[in-house]
């Protein structure tokens, strides 16, 4: 049997798995996992879109940051993560990938986006867009 792999939404996907469940050779030492979603396509473009907006409108400590710099800063921010000493000085922020995250993760991140973004008058370039409404905008 191949490994299925297949989203959960309604009471037919249920069933299919139920079915899949049933069709196991318990000899044979499977492992069953579960987990969350990854974000969707609709998701990654929409943070990028807001990194790009807050990386050219927000200055940060006298700093212009990257796209990529804004994004860790907010996954850091949702992760609670840790900061370490660099070996050089400095610090390193102990990141993490966003490419495996959850949908609800991503949710979270974006809240987190929209209000830094209202409380420094980012004006989203995209925002009917991707629903984000006049409030973070």
């Amino acid at each position: 049997m191949a490994n299925p792999t297949f989203p959960l939404r309604n009471e037919m996907d249920r069933q299919r798995a139920i079915n899949c469940l049933e069709k196991i050779d318990l000899d044979a030492g499977w492992t069953w996992t579960m987990r969350e979603e990854v974000r969707s396509d609709q998701q990654n473009r929409r943070m990028w879109a807001m990194l790009r907006d807050i990386s050219r409108q927000v200055e940060w400590y006298g700093q212009m940051l990257k796209d990529e710099d804004w994004k860790n800063i907010f996954s850091a921010s949702v992760e609670q993560q840790r900061a370490v000493p660099g070996l050089n000085g400095g610090f390193v922020v102990l990141g993490i990938s966003t490419r495996k995250q959850s949908k609800k993760w991503f949710n979270d991140m974006f809240e987190v986006m929209e209000a830094f973004a209202a409380e420094r008058g980012v004006k989203f370039t995209t925002a009917d867009h991707w629903g984000i409404g006049e409030a973070a905008a």
